[in-house]
């Protein structure tokens, strides 16, 4: 072990130059596949992160809807029939649309999910600062930490929410009551808006006052007994017509793109770790054939294969190690200067997945090497045989 480990040091020591270069190609690997997983991890959290973080069991669509949240509709009267099924806690509405903030820092429109909601019920999220809706039609919102990080927003303050009513650009003026933590849906900050609220506001064909007790896209559904989620959305679809109900999980992966997006991203990142393999792997095969005369004599002498191969192997971890560190760092740095718009989650999990593939990858394709070292033959090698 001390012999393998000494050979393999006073190599990269003797040159370092080149070895140094080598483990900044690794950086650059390393890199490129923690980026694509923040940005994999990132896109998703922008796509899941309301409906994942629900304080509901169930989700509720339109049976013809095909579980797209945009194409379902819930009315009162099924929303009054599922609180109305024996085992269900408490059963709030949930719309979604798309409108902007004008005029926020710099200028510029800041495109956001607006979701309407039932203030106290299933579908509001917790605050963090200030208070929850209490009236269901009135002028006052909830933002997630991203609208308040990028427009400085707090609580108190009034804005303008701009909407499309019919072939006009509306404006409704909401006051801030409380802050959450991020809610994102569709890639978007969020705001939380009672549901009359957002059925006035929303974009609309017409402009149109909100309805008392409006349509909205699906309902949350809290249940009494959390473990009993399979026996209980039978039991839902069972006794209320036209519905399908899913747990949160189905419910987010079918949201427009989800799983495509995760599936080209994941493709991604499995061809820069074989790039990655290849690489490291390239380079260790040309390393070894330009010391063949080092080796043939090292085996001249009558050093073992099993050091030979050992000095390899360390050799390709130390290099490996290094340009992960240097990787891993630089990554690092860079995500605290990346401006809060830019969807990239750097999750430990993912992030240590991320690493300990290239930890592994680089021995690897480094095996090639080692098995060429094994078969070098001390005569050939030294020009002494045939």
């Amino acid at each position: 072990m001390s012999t393998g480990f000494h050979l393999s040091w006073k190599e990269i020591w003797r040159n370092r130059g080149r070895f140094l270069l080598f483990s900044l190609v690794i950086a650059l690997i390393t890199l490129l596949i923690l980026f694509i997983a923040a940005l994999g991890e990132g896109l998703g959290a922008g796509n899941r992160e309301y409906i994942e973080n629900l304080n509901a069991e169930l989700i509720v669509y339109r049976d013809t809807a095909q579980l797209s949240i945009a194409s379902s509709q819930i009315g009162c009267e099924t929303r009054n029939a599922l609180r109305g099924v024996n085992g269900v806690a408490d059963v709030g509405a949930i719309g979604f649309s798309s409108v902007a903030i004008p005029e926020v820092r710099g200028g510029e429109a800041l495109d956001i999910s607006l979701i309407g909601v039932e203030p106290g019920k299933p579908g509001e999220p917790p605050v963090v600062k200030g208070q929850g809706l209490e009236r269901r039609n009135a002028n006052e919102a909830l933002i997630d930490g991203m609208v308040a990080e990028v427009t400085g927003l707090q609580v108190g303050d009034r804005f303008n929410i701009r909407s499309p009513q019919g072939g006009e650009e509306e404006f409704y003026m909401l006051k801030v009551i409380g802050v959450t933590e991020s809610q994102m849906y569709g890639i978007r900050p969020s705001i939380f808006v009672p549901i009359v609220k957002w059925d006035e506001i929303r974009p609309k064909a017409a402009p149109s006052r909100g309805a008392e007790d409006p349509a909205c896209n699906v309902a949350a559904v809290k249940l009494q007994d959390p473990t009993e989620i399979n026996s209980l959305r039978q039991r839902l679809v069972a006794q209320v017509r036209d519905i399908d109900a899913v747990d949160l999980k189905t419910a987010y992966q079918n949201t427009p793109g989800y799983s495509a997006q995760q599936t080209t991203l994941n493709t991604q990142n499995g061809f820069a770790l074989l790039i990655g393999l290849l690489v490291i792997g390239g380079f260790f095969q040309i390393q070894t054939l330009q010391k063949v005369p080092q080796i043939g004599m090292l085996k001249a002498i009558g050093t073992p294969n099993g050091v030979i191969a050992l000095s390899a192997l360390i050799q390709i971890v130390i290099v490996n190690v290094l340009g992960v560190l240097i990787g891993g760092l630089v990554t690092f740095g860079l995500s605290l200067i990346f401006p809060p718009g830019i969807p990239l989650v750097f999750e430990p999990s993912s992030a240590a997945t991320a690493v300990g593939s290239i930890l592994v990858i680089g021995p690897l394709g480094g095996l090639v090497s080692v098995r060429l070292s094994l078969r070098v033959e001390p005569l050939i090698a030294l020009g002494l045989g045939g």
